[in-house]
This record gives C-alpha cells, structure tokens and sequence, in this order.
C-alpha cells in the first residue's frame, strides 16, 4: 500500500529508528549550511508494511557530513555496500525501509538525486521526518518515490526535526538567518561595568559553550561599542570547529585598524553607510541611510546565504533585534555574583524554552512565541 498521510503519533518502532537518524543529522553541525542537517538509516526487514521490532536491524548509516559532497541517503547506502558487498546488499536493500530526516531531493544539484537513488537500490518503504520547503524539492522527492511504487509514510517526529533544522526552515520560509541573541548578565542584572569595560561575567565552561555555539553558526555577530571595548577575536579557540563569519557594525567606520576583528583572520562583514570595499578577508557593506539598518543588514546575510547568526552584544545591539522582532532564540547566562552597577541586560522576550545549571552559572534559553 502507498500512503502520503502524515503521522503525528509514529509507531515505536518508526520513532526510534527516526530518533536515530535526527542523532545522526546532528554529527554535519557546523559543516553543512547553506543545506540543512539531514540523517539517515537503513533498516532491515518489513512485516505488515512496516519494520517488525522483532526482524529489524540496521543495515546501514548516513549523515550529511560536509556542504557540497555526499548526502545523508548516499551515505547510508554506501554503508550497507561496505558492510555487506554489492551482491549481498542488493536483496537486503529491495527489502529494507530507509528513514530519513528530511524529504529526499529529486533534483540535480552538486550531487545527483537522492530520491532516484532510492529506487535505483529498489527500497521497500521510505519513512520522511519532514517534508523539503525548498522549491526546488517541495514534494517532488516524495512524489518521484511514490511514483516508482516505493511506500512512503511522512511526519514521523515532525516537530523534533523542525528543531533540528530550525535554520535551514527560517532561510527557505522567512527570507532571512535564523537569529540567535546572546548574552551574560550579572545577578543585579548588567552585562558590563558602567564605562562599557568589559568584565568577566559567566565561567569558564559556560564559556567554552559559547565557543561550542559560534562553531554551529555562519556568522556571529556584534556592535560598534562591543568591538571597542571588548576587542573580541569572534572565532572559535576553545572548541573544535570552524570559526563563523564575523559581522560588525560600523556605521560611521570609527573602529581602528588595531582590532582583531580587522586582522583578516577570517572572513568578516562590516556593514555601514559610508562605504563599499573589498580587501583581504575584510568586505565593507554600505547600507542605505534611508532605510532601516538592520532589517537591510539582515536581508543582505541572508543574500550572501548566511543562514544563522549568532548575536553576541552589546546591549544597544541586542535591543535593537528585540525591538524589530528579528531574532528566534535567546540564550542569556545568568551569574550569581552581582556588580553592583553597570549596563543593563537587555529586556527578556519569549517563552522560556529551557533553563540548566552550568557550574553555578544558570542558562536561560527563550524561543518565540
């Protein structure tokens, strides 16, 4: 039987092999963007058109590891020809379910399709997360599967692979990055002392998350008076990963050329309304001064194709997103040392998605409404 129906209360057994796809997906963090995160698994057996608990076993993994090379479904399937030999595969895979996070694509992109893949390797049953909202797929991996007489179920553990590529979804539907707004702040409430010096506010492991956060981003971004006072490196030191784009705003060009985020270390973004120019690593961005600064900045990321920006201060900066609703996630850290006095933390928004105890420093996470 074919079947498109969606199915938000998922088998057990359909959940727990989907569970360890989106696991899977996790692993191309940081190394896949512009497309989203994707795993799949490859699972042997089939009874009354579904993977029996009892007969079902992995036959095969696979994970979208880096932009531009093998997806999620090739890989797996390149992992059962490891496992087992071309001769052995071929009746396992005509028998096989394969469960995968995201819709398979069904067009010619940097690699070649993945949904033709599948049928090529004549799998029973293909088990979709989510559907693609990418015109370029938007149904037709689905539809070419169907059409080739191969089973297809969809929406199992939908919302968790919505969370999952949250970024890549806010690209496609929203035109814009995914914004992360970030901050640590004192347990009065400042995030500085009151001439902007910069203080050390959360600890040591609460800052080598953050190092974590800017290695799963594009770019990380912060204001003029941040880049100032703080002098910050906006790379990734104490994490394993790629360092982000940078993104500063300048909008008068004050900065000096003696800051690290003008050493062209690495790729780095200076929006303003003086200028356009290129040199080494360093491109200047000259908005209009007639528009809206950030909402012209934000559509100029997106363009360039970043898709997640992680908003790291100050607090005029961090305002400013709240105030033109342009950010999906807060993250703020909240020490139990006080300062007495100094610059506020920006106003708290959303609802509260999680909150967990770092070594004494309280993680606070928001989502909006």
């Amino acid at each position: 039987m074919i079947s498109t129906q969606q199915f938000p209360d998922a088998t057990s057994v359909d959940a727990r092999f989907m569970k360890r796809a989106l696991d899977l997906a996790t692993l191309g963090y940081g190394a896949v963007s512009p497309n989203p995160l994707v795993g799949c698994v490859i699972v042997s057996g089939r009874s009354a058109g579904a993977v029996d608990a009892q007969d079902g076993r992995v036959i095969g993994e696979g994970w979208h590891q880096k932009y531009g090379e093998a997806h999620a479904e090739v890989n797996a399937i390149n992992d059962v020809l490891r496992r087992y030999g071309e001769t052995d595969a071929a009746p396992l895979l005509a028998e096989a379910t394969a469960y995968v996070t995201l819709e398979p694509c069904a067009h010619w992109g940097k690699t070649p399709p993945c949904a033709e893949l599948l049928i090529r390797h004549r799998l029973r049953r293909v088990v979709v997360g989510n559907d693609d909202p990418n015109p370029l797929v938007a149904g037709r991996g689905i539809q070419t599967l169907i059409e080739a007489d191969i089973e297809v179920e969809t929406g199992v553990l939908r919302e968790k692979g919505c969370w999952l590529n949250r970024r890549f979804f806010t690209a496609v539907e929203k035109n814009r990055p995914y914004i992360v707004l970030k901050w640590a702040q004192s347990a009065d409430g400042f995030v500085a002392r009151p001439d902007f010096g910069a203080v050390p506010i959360s600890n040591a492991l609460s800052q080598q998350l953050v190092h974590k956060w800017r290695g799963e981003e594009d770019a990380i971004l912060v204001g003029t008076r941040t880049a100032l006072h703080d002098n910050p490196r906006l790379n990734v030191r104490h994490w394993p990963g790629r360092d982000p784009v940078r993104v500063v705003i300048d909008r008068q060009r004050v900065l000096p050329s003696t800051l690290h985020v003008l050493d062209g270390s690495q790729p780095t973004l200076f929006y303003n309304l003086l200028e356009n120019r290129e040199a080494e690593n360093l491109t200047f961005v000259q908005l209009d001064a007639a528009g809206d600064f950030l909402t012209q900045l934000v559509t100029d990321l997106h363009h360039r194709r970043i898709q997640s920006v992680l908003v790291e201060g100050g607090t005029a900066t961090l305002e400013g997103f709240l105030n033109r609703n342009l950010w999906d996630e807060i993250r703020v850290f909240r020490s139990s040392d006080s300062l007495g006095a100094g610059i506020p933390a920006p106003r708290l928004a959303g609802q509260l998605l999680a909150r967990e105890d770092i070594l004494g420093d309280e993680l606070l996470i928001f989502v909006r409404e």
